[in-house]
């Protein structure tokens, strides 16, 4: 899992504009994802932080690319096996910065912010 997140809280992908910044919580939720699928499937739980990742790396690029949700907040759809994952991020302009906040599954309710 740490290996599809990269080292440390700044992870760039390549030709980025911004830096994508995991908060704790949004990490734990990860986790959280990655723990009950590993019980079910290992490739699974590995395919699906790669795809959260992937989703999230191109933040960096393209902040503005989610869905406006509540004044600063964004969400990101991202897809993966029948439903997916939805990213909770805010876009930080004078610091080029996403911060990513939460991470769910689709059938979740809400948010654990």
């Amino acid at each position: 899992m740490d290996a599809a997140l990269g080292q440390g809280p700044g992870r760039n992908a390549p030709e980025t504009v911004a830096t994508v910044v995991y908060s704790a919580r949004s990490l734990a939720h990860i986790q959280r994802a990655f723990e009950f699928l590993q019980g079910k499937n290992t490739a699974a739980a590995n395919n699906a932080v790669t795809a959260i990742a992937s989703a999230i790396d191109n933040l960096a690029a393209h902040p503005l690319i989610g869905r406006r949700v509540e004044r600063d907040l964004r969400e990101l759809i991202i897809s993966y096996g029948q439903s997916g994952y939805v990213a909770i991020y805010r876009f930080v302009i004078a610091r080029d910065e996403v911060r990513i906040l939460a991470v769910r599954h689709q059938r979740e309710l809400g948010y654990r912010l």
